[in-house]
């Protein structure tokens, strides 16, 4: 009797032991594994909105926000840039973290047509998102890319960057952090491109139809340097209309100006960059102040272009004034702006190194003193 109290009571404590190992080892696994936590969206607004009440307009740049909770899971990939070779002036100037998004937007041009396809970074980010204020710094990282990429590359005109979320996932087990970071529409949008837009079909067709002007431009070309410039000025002076209403469709890109023949100072300038690129000759897009005629100073925007190895000044805006009440111009006023020294230009254009109050100040080429 005695021996089976006793084989029962070991077999009690048997089971006491097995359930407060299983208890413990649930425990452990728990502690190890953690649970998945909701990604936090880095928001970046970028939007072109006037802001003169005359013909000087530039974009005005929303601040980096952080806000809403998404839950979804997302395979933990790397965009590969090993193939992507870049050398383009704003580019050159931007962090390695930076380059790391221009490069996997430019990677993914084509799909981004669409405006829905969602761009991988995987945890190409993890080491900056550790730090203190990881998600901050990444949000300026991401701003000074896109900036970047679309004064760089005028022909991606159909993407609204204040569309464009970059979002964040983070996975905590036990004291490890991992992350993963992609880029796509939210939730908010059917769509990252601009409203005009709303399909890769209408993009191509859109494109087709620049890609046809362009080549009716470039038909006219000399191989002199000088005179192509020459001939590229002129003709945007000569066939854009600056849309003093601030209300049409397509004015800040190179559709409009191109295509519509309507355009603000912005779309001059990322014209005159977008047809340079396709001669070769390098030109760069310059955001900054304009002192116009009647003594106001407002934001605008124009280019620099090298020529024989110095870099001037090119302001087709200005070079196709609004005459208030009508009348015409001397020749001679068609040139006043175009390819002028510092010591000229500088007298009623001032250049502004940041596209965002706050952003990253972008260094502009050199002007050489006098013009040509």
């Amino acid at each position: 009797m005695k021996s089976r109290f006793a084989t029962f009571i070991i077999s009690v404590i048997i089971i006491l032991i097995i359930l407060i190992l299983g208890i413990f080892g649930i425990a452990i696994w728990q502690e190890v594994t953690g649970e998945e936590v909701s990604p936090q969206n880095i928001i970046t607004q970028i939007s072109s909105e006037d802001t003169s009440e005359n013909q000087v307009v530039t974009p005005n740049v929303v601040e980096n926000t952080l806000d809403n909770i998404m839950a979804e899971n997302r395979t933990d990939t790397n965009v590969d840039t090993t193939t992507i070779q870049i050398d383009k002036y704003l580019y050159n100037q931007l962090d390695n973290e930076s380059k790391i998004i221009y490069q996997a937007f430019e990677k993914n041009k084509e799909n981004m047509k669409s405006g829905t396809y969602q761009v991988e970074f995987g945890n190409q980010f993890s080491s900056v998102l550790s730090q203190t204020n990881g998600q901050d710094k990444l949000a300026d990282y991401y701003q000074s890319a896109i900036e970047a990429y679309t004064y760089d590359n005028p022909d991606v005109f159909y993407l609204s960057p204040n569309k464009m979320y970059l979002n964040i996932e983070s996975t905590t087990r036990g004291n490890n952090v991992t992350y993963n970071v992609f880029m796509n529409q939210g939730s908010s949008n059917s769509n990252y491109l601009i409203d005009e837009f709303s399909s890769k079909a209408e993009v191509d067709r859109a494109l087709n139809e620049i890609e046809n002007i362009k080549n009716n431009i470039l038909a006219n070309r000399t191989g002199n340097t000088y005179q192509d410039i020459r001939m590229v000025h002129d003709y945007l002076v000569d066939n854009i209309e600056y849309d003093s209403s601030i209300s049409l469709p397509n004015i800040y890109n190179i559709y409009g100006a191109l295509v519509n023949g309507k355009a603000v100072c912005e779309g001059y300038a990322r014209s005159f960059k977008y047809l340079m690129d396709e001669l070769g000759i390098p030109c760069v897009l310059v955001i900054g102040t304009g002192t116009n005629s009647e003594g106001q100073t407002e934001d605008h925007a124009w280019n620099y272009v090298e020529v024989n190895g110095s870099w001037y000044a090119i302001d087709t805006t200005w070079d196709d004034p609004i005459l208030r009440g009508g009348g015409t111009l001397p020749s001679s006023a068609k040139y006043r702006y175009f390819l002028k020294g510092s010591t000229e230009f500088y007298q009623d254009h001032t250049p502004r190194g940041n596209f965002t109050e706050g952003g990253k100040i972008f260094n502009y080429p050199t002007l050489s003193t006098s013009g040509i």
